[in-house]
């Protein structure tokens, strides 16, 4: 396929597609220079093997890939020109967008109750190492919610239907990529004591 060839705006598409995939390749980078951190830390003295997750990181974990079905479904309705349910469905997404990060934060509150802090005295690298994991995630669901209310937006104001939806797809995908990547880490950090 020549990359070069088509018209100005399928150039244009095409460049913001391969930004979403640079975009997403770097950050498994960074998640798997944080997990490996993880696996090699294990090894110190100071590792605490029976520190649990947080009960509520499931529930989030939950939240998150019914959110990414709601928004598979609201592209879909998009594609099929079903405006109101496409609308519909994205702020059910948005929802469930805004209840995964409040409780992941209460995730961190339950930590905190039970006297695991991020660093101090009566921190250990484990913990530490799941706060910051999570936590940096967060902030990219955070920019995952900015990236769907400019979808919201424009869904609302008519930009996406069966001929036109590269935004609601872009973030779609986005979307999709930030809750494979809270499945691997819930996973990782639950099985990799």
């Amino acid at each position: 396929m020549d990359l070069t060839k088509g018209s100005h705006k399928q150039k244009i598409d095409r460049s913001k597609k391969m930004m979403l995939w640079f975009g997403i390749a770097s950050l498994i980078m960074g998640f798997a220079g944080w997990t490996s951190a993880y696996i090699v830390s294990r090894s110190r003295k100071d590792w605490d093997q029976s520190l649990e997750l947080p009960s509520l990181f499931y529930v989030s974990t939950a939240i998150i890939i019914i959110s990414s079905l709601s928004y598979w479904l609201a592209t879909k309705a998009s594609k099929e020109n079903k405006k109101n349910l496409s609308s519909m469905l994205l702020g059910v997404t948005l929802l469930l967008g805004v209840s995964f990060i409040y409780f992941q934060t209460e995730a961190f509150f339950q930590m905190t109750s039970k006297g695991i802090y991020l660093t101090g005295a009566v921190s250990s690298p484990k913990a530490s190492f799941i706060y910051v994991i999570a936590g940096v995630h967060v902030i990219h669901v955070i920019a995952g919610l900015i990236s769907l209310l400019v979808v919201f937006y424009q869904q609302i104001k008519g930009k996406y239907s069966s001929k036109e939806y590269l935004g609601i797809s872009l973030g779609e995908t986005f979307w999709h990529f930030l809750g494979l990547l809270w499945v691997y880490l819930i996973l990782f950090m639950s099985f990799v004591k």
